[in-house]
């Protein structure tokens, strides 16, 4: 009979499946900025953005409401390495007429607790923080500010709600600071179930999931920045307060809904409001029971009919009757027990009837709590892209703890409906005092933290006043690298390329192009078409450079590169024609013609024997005679960045400028001959290699270098030469955020404090990381991906601190790079003697091309500095390659005109 009647309040997995995927859609429907004013759930942001790491320390208050009496605790939390914390409480009672009275009286008798165990524990003239745990719906917009949106429970206080409680407490407390000599600062607002997961996180790391089930009911869990609308950001973390009490305010859960539930609604404190936490919490259980018992009795299948006073009255049937009926162990001795007293005289029919109701109602509120929970539980699981994981629930309340059979159900139905889950369940013992501590020992130790960090990247932040120092420093340099008397010693070489013109329309032909410039080297046959039909069609083969080559002697380098020359022009089948060849050594060298070029010194890894100060087209020459299978007629000798603007060029003839931002960094353009004193002659342009990787070297920026831009100095190739380009390119990029890495390692700030093998490794962190790692697209799960393929195991606050670092040393490399790039268009716009210049600038190179923000920091900066030029960037398609052909064309025009 008991069944029939209560039917609807039995639940299928397939019901129970069907709640997990309502609540699901009530989660994202929380989450939305547009969908929140209307959602039930209201997916409340907690501020709380970091779990305990064990690392926290000091001492610590709370005071602790919303339960059935308050709580006042006193947190010691020790560094000791075994995460150990030592509470000390006192309670104290809650008065109807406080908790249903004003908020000034209520503020006021908290104030009145907290005093009155401060001087039990002789706290007095201490200043401590004090986390606040207040356990109803507030919507925070600070961890430390929290405006309570409406009563749950048994409180009906006035004037309270659409205020902000920690103002109110904060005054309360500031009346007390004169006459009661208490220093207090507020700094945390926590809710309960927020207190209960930071506590349960204090003992084990893996628990993301906060429950209470007791006088109410709610959830809390860390969700992904990304998804949380309401709060500006979406890097990392942040706890969200579900409030999945109110699941169902809106209807969603009609269908479930019995009678009894209506009836004990419509006599509610709050008819319509938390319709979820009455089928759930303790606080309605029994008067649940009351409603069905007292029907049962009306229809004549209880107690013989007869209606008590005790079946009439509210609230008669209490959590702890539920409890004791419970408890199978005993029998029906309990039941008995309990239904005499309440003058109800049962028969052993009436007891076994009784105890099956009881049975029904919580086993519904457990596995009803099971499906919101599992629906939470997938969630998370989805947001870490796993297919099993394994997570920890903190929980708390009395009617998980106090109810003999309650635990062990949930933990079976979670299970069932989760079993890509392995679930661990962690009592909280001291939830939500201790939790409140904990959120206020982790916003302590992450202010504190934040310091550091800022510390560590503030000399990476560079003023709009340095910048134009940097700029105008660059200046001078260009000056000195262009006159006859500073050149020799000048850090900015400023080499006469010999390249004198720019593309005009006229270049035809077949060319060869070699491009050695990195760990690949390239041979090219190029075919240029002039006229109406004017294309550039490209044919090429890469091959690699060993390292042993790159680091062995000269001779065995070219003799390498003249092997490779051997393949290709096998494989194109043209071994017998004499092309005219440029080729492109993207190495500082000193022309004294177009096809000469005296190496000044290997960079970018390069360190070949007996090539510096030789020239390299008679290095080559004499390789292919060695050879002897073929001849080439060897036209030009080119830089990247000048095939780089060459190929610009070719499309527009503005372009008078090329930037290279990739491996290395350096600039061409074309200046004036009548300001370059080192070249014969005054008339025309010539293309300028600044080869400003140099800048710097005599200390004049030092001023800017940090101590890891020193650490990587020290430890590359060249130590003290191309500080410059150490700061801006590529190739160093990334090992200038592996030395600050180590450094906040080092200081606790990252990876537990755990310097881990492959961190150590130089080199290991490459530019292109860099650019994943600052990728907008990237969620910081696939940024903890990249740092475990570098062997870094980290958490995601680690991770949201290695974007950062990434971004430091990156803008910095962005900014330091427009500023001498200003230097030159200044240059270009003085002298050519206008008010306001327009120019372009051919640029190439991974980082330019591949890094999610450089391009754009970079021109952002030359905008700034450089205000009366107007800077079109273009990418260069092929600049080292086409560009070299193109300046082969250009020197077989210019020599035939000669000629002529």
């Amino acid at each position: 009979q008991v069944d029939r009647y209560l039917y609807q309040m039995r639940l299928s997995d397939d019901v129970l499946l069907d709640v997990m995927a309502r609540f699901r859609a009530e989660m994202v429907k929380g989450l939305g900025r547009d969908t929140n004013p209307t959602a039930a759930v209201k997916m409340l942001p907690s501020f709380v953005r970091s779990l305990p790491d064990g690392s926290e320390k000091g001492d610590f208050l709370a005071v602790d409401v919303g339960g059935s009496q308050f709580r006042a605790h006193q947190v010691k939390v020790f560094d000791d390495g075994k995460q150990s914390s030592q509470l000390e409480s006192k309670f104290y009672p809650t008065p109807k007429e406080v908790i249903q009275g004003n908020g000034a009286e209520l503020f006021d008798y908290i104030a009145d607790c907290l005093s009155d165990f401060m001087e039990t524990r002789n706290l007095k003239h201490k200043k401590l923080p004090l986390g606040f745990t207040f356990s109803f719906p507030c919507k925070q917009t600070k961890l430390e500010e929290g405006v309570l949106l409406a009563w749950t429970k048994h409180f009906k206080v006035r004037g309270v709600q659409g205020t902000n409680v920690v103002n109110c407490l904060r005054k309360a407390l500031q009346k007390h600071k004169a006459s009661f000599d208490i220093d207090v600062d507020v700094l945390a607002l926590v809710n309960d179930t927020v207190g209960t997961m930071m506590t349960c996180g204090y003992d084990d790391q893996r628990c993301e999931v906060g429950v209470i089930i007791g006088t109410g009911t709610n959830a809390c869990y860390m969700e992904e920045m990304r998804h949380i609308d309401l709060v500006e950001g979406d890097e990392g973390r942040m706890c969200i307060n579900t409030e999945w009490g109110a699941f169902g305010d809106d209807g969603a859960l009609d269908d479930l809904r019995t009678e009894f539930d209506r009836e004990l609604d419509l006599g509610s404190l709050n008819p319509g409001k938390q319709l979820f936490e009455k089928m759930i919490s303790s606080l309605h259980l029994g008067e649940l029971i009351r409603l069905i018992l007292l029907k049962m009795t009306k229809e004549g299948l209880l107690f013989n009919g007869k209606v008590s006073t005790a079946l009439l009255t509210k609230g008669k049937i209490e959590m702890k009757h539920v409890s004791a009926m419970e408890k199978y162990k005993e029998g029906l001795s309990n039941t008995k027990e309990i239904l005499t007293e309440l003058n109800l005289f049962p028969s052993e029919e009436d007891c076994i009837a009784v105890q099956h109701v009881c049975t029904v109602v919580s086993f519904r509120s457990a596995n009803l709590c099971a499906a919101a929970l599992a629906a939470i539980l997938t969630r998370l699981r989805e947001n870490k892209k796993l297919l099993r994981m394994r997570i920890t629930v903190g929980i708390d309340g009395g009617l998980y703890k106090t109810h003999p059979q309650y635990a062990k159900r949930l933990h079976k139905v979670v299970r069932r409906l989760v079993p890509n889950c392995d679930v661990r369940f962690l009592l909280s013992v001291s939830g939500s005092g201790k939790g409140a501590a904990m959120v206020t020992a982790v916003g302590y130790r992450l202010a504190a933290q934040r310091k550091q960090i800022d510390a560590a990247l503030a000399p990476f932040l560079l003023s709009l006043e340095t910048l134009r120092e940097v700029k105008n420093k660059m200046r001078t340099e260009l000056e000195y690298g262009l006159k006859r008397e500073t050149q020799g010693s000048a850090t900015v070489k400023m080499l006469p390329t010999y390249v004198c013109g720019t593309p005009d329309g006229t270049e035809k032909g077949k060319f060869l192009a070699l491009d050695l410039g990195g760990t690949n080297f390239r041979v090219l046959l190029v075919k240029i078409r002039s006229g109406r039909r004017r294309s550039v069609q490209m044919y090429n083969k890469i091959f690699a450079i060993p390292l042993e080559i790159m680091q062995g002697t000269g001779e065995e380098l070219f003799d390498h590169i003249v092997q490779c020359i051997a393949d290709f022009l096998e494989y194109m089948g043209i071994k017998g024609a004499r092309l005219p060849l440029g080729f492109t050594f993207s190495f500082p060298c000193r022309q004294a013609s177009i096809d000469k070029g005296t190496l000044v010194g290997w960079t970018k890894g390069f360190k070949a024997t007996d090539c510096e100060g030789e020239d390299v087209v008679d290095m080559l020459r004499e390789a292919i005679k060695r050879r002897n299978e073929f001849d080439l007629d060897i036209v030009a000798v080119v830089n990247d960045t000048v095939g780089t603007m060459m190929t610009c060029g070719y499309e527009d003839p503005n372009c008078e400028i090329g930037l290279i931002a990739g491996t290395g960094s350096n600039v061409c353009y074309m200046e004036d001959m009548k300001n370059i004193e080192i070249v014969e002659g005054n008339e025309g342009k010539m293309c300028i290699n600044t080869e400003w990787g140099g800048f710097g070297d005599n200390g004049c920026i030092d001023n800017i270098r940090t101590k890891y831009d020193k650490e990587v100095d020290e430890g590359s190739l060249n130590p003290g030469n191309q500080r410059y380009e150490k700061m801006t390119s590529g190739m160093y990029l990334g090992e200038i955020v592996r030395q600050i890495l180590i450094d906040l390692t080092k200081q606790g700030l990252l990876f537990r404090g755990q310097i881990s093998e492959s961190l150590r490794k130089r080199g290991i962190f490459e530019t292109k990381f860099l650019s994943q790692i600052e990728s907008d697209r990237l969620a910081l799960l696939q940024v903890r991906r990249i740092l475990q393929q570098l062997g870094l195991d980290s958490t995601c606050e680690d991770s949201i601190i290695v974007k950062e670092v990434c971004g430091a040393v990156s803008k910095r490399a962005a900014q330091l790079c427009g500023a001498g790039l200003a230097a030159i268009v200044e240059k270009k716009r003085e002298n050519q003697g206008v008010e306001h210049l327009q120019i372009t600038v051919g640029v190439d190179g991974t980082l330019y091309k591949l890094h999610p923000h450089f391009s754009r920091v970079l021109q952002e900066t030359v905008k700034e500095l450089a205000p009366q030029c107007d800077v079109t960037f273009m990418l260069s398609e092929d600049g080292s390659g086409k560009g070299a052909a193109l300046i082969t064309a250009i020197a077989k025009r210019l020599h035939n005109v000669g000629q002529k």
